[in-house]
């Protein structure tokens, strides 16, 4: 008597079929990992590795992961009549090939197993994995539909619902990643076309991968190695090299444990200033944006403003280039928070950047923020009184709609209050005609109150003031 049999799309396969099959395919894996094993062996152990064996190893990683996501396309029926089932197609996640266990839908409209495409969102892909289209948000939907399918197809055929399949053991995957690590930075060392393809991988994996992000603390060589095409005086010499090579040192740095790594190192301070300076738009935004998630340490802060960093910053800021400018300010702000930086940002000229800015409308809130904070610094405050800036604050308190904003225009104006009498008449002019900061006192946030308040009494008692010259 024949023995059931499932239809495939090509064929017709019988329990002796699936379980030959099944046999193989376990025989293929265990050569597989075996063979990884030798690899990643002989990466780690060996000082002068090839680079092929990296490559193998890479090739090898990805065998493994294809025959795992090929494992369960089949289950053996139970009772009586045997034979086996094919997972329908529309029941199985794009990304792993497995019988879904959470099915959730992408922006998109795709419908993806929840942990599968969770991962490849935290790797920092804002694409689709099926469509390739960019995704306008991550929020993932469960999809009830579908999952009640499974469900209801699993009863029917007597099958457990699986559980998402596991990782790959995490320590291959990460004795691969660093045999990738280290076969991309030893081309840091040769040819330039070398160099340029391997500086966009590592552009791109440290912008994907925090795992891989990672592997760059664990020797503090990999940064010199990484940098090794950039020479000093000459770090413009090749702007694509070097753009991508900027941007790998920005993604390395939002890795908290690499913070520090890469702030202590002293050339990588100093290609950082040169390129502020040269390169292309995008290399010099990056930087900067290096410079902000560095100075998230305040033992960063002090060395990077005792580098030099804080003039070439600020006459990036004054060159305004729109794509830079926002990354430049949100460096400045976050370095001027220790005090010994904002001397050296007023030194450099930020109080007179920052107000001609202002006065074009150029990013106005990240810039009075900045103003706010160097205020309380005595010259900074001579300067905006002689630059002119009672005026242009004065008229953001009056017309501005953004309430951050009117924050920081009242309260600088208040120290100036405090600090230049001569000021007092323009201010005490504004409230008569207007009631400017009467009405930011009822209706201003707590601390534009608090300083509104503070003005009016400052004014009140030198009251004389408005008859003077």
């Amino acid at each position: 008597m024949a023995r059931k049999g499932v239809v495939y799309e090509e064929g017709t396969v019988t329990d002796a079929d699936a379980d030959a099959s099944t046999a193989a395919a376990k025989a293929k894996a265990v050569e597989i990992k075996k063979q990884l094993e030798r690899l990643v062996k002989a990466i780690v152990d060996e000082d002068d590795y090839r680079v092929e064996t990296a490559d193998e190893a890479i090739r090898a990683l990805a065998s493994l992961k294809d025959l795992k996501s090929k494992r369960s396309l089949s289950f053996k029926l139970h009772g009586g009549g045997g034979g086996t089932v094919v997972v329908p197609k529309e029941f199985r996640c794009p990304i792993s090939g497995e019988l879904m266990d959470d099915p959730v839908v992408l922006a998109t409209g795709e419908t993806f197993d929840r942990p599968f495409i969770q991962r490849w969102l935290n790797e920092g892909h804002r694409t689709c994995p099926q469509t390739k289209q960019v995704i306008s948000h991550t929020v993932l939907t469960p999809n009830h539909l579908v999952r009640e399918m499974v469900s209801q197809w699993c009863r029917e055929h007597e099958i457990e619902l699986p559980k998402p399949v596991q990782d790959i053991d995490e320590q291959l995957v990460i004795n691969a990643d660093r045999g990738c690590l280290n076969s991309l930075l030893e081309k840091m060392s040769s040819s330039l076309s070398d160099q340029k393809a391997a500086a966009k991988q590592l552009r791109l994996l440290t912008k994907r991968s925090s795992s891989f992000r990672a592997l760059f603390g664990e020797s503090t060589e990999t940064i010199p190695q990484l940098l090794n095409p950039l020479s000093p005086g000459q770090v413009d010499a090749h702007p694509d090299l070097q753009e991508d090579l900027i941007t790998t040192l920005l993604n390395l740095s939002i890795h908290d444990n690499n913070k520090r790594l890469v702030a202590e190192n002293a050339s990588v301070i100093r290609l950082l200033i040169e390129s502020l300076e040269y390169g292309t738009v995008q290399t010099k935004s990056n930087a900067a944006a290096t410079f902000f998630t560095l100075s998230a340490i305040d033992s960063n802060k002090i060395t990077i403003g005792a580098s030099g960093a804080i003039k070439p910053l600020i006459d990036l800021l004054d060159v305004g280039h729109p794509l830079a400018m926002k990354d430049v300010a949100s460096a400045v702000f976050s370095l001027c928070t220790v005090l010994e930086n904002k001397e050296r940002a007023i030194n450099a000229g930020a109080v007179g950047v920052i107000l001609i800015k202002i006065m074009d409308h150029v990013l106005v809130a990240e810039l009075l923020v900045i103003l706010a904070m160097l205020s309380n610094h005595q010259r900074a405050v001579q300067e905006m009184c002689e630059l002119g800036a009672v005026p242009c604050l004065i008229g953001i308190t009056r017309e501005s709609d953004c309430e951050r904003n009117k924050e920081n225009c009242v309260a600088i104006l208040y120290t100036i209050c405090f600090a230049d009498r001569t000021k007092l008449k323009e201010i005490k002019e504004e409230e008569m005609a207007r009631g400017t900061f009467s009405r930011l006192v009822q209706t201003g946030t707590s601390r534009a109150k608090r300083k509104a308040r503070g003005i009016l009494e400052r004014l009140n008692r030198t009251g004389a003031i408005t008859h003077t010259a």
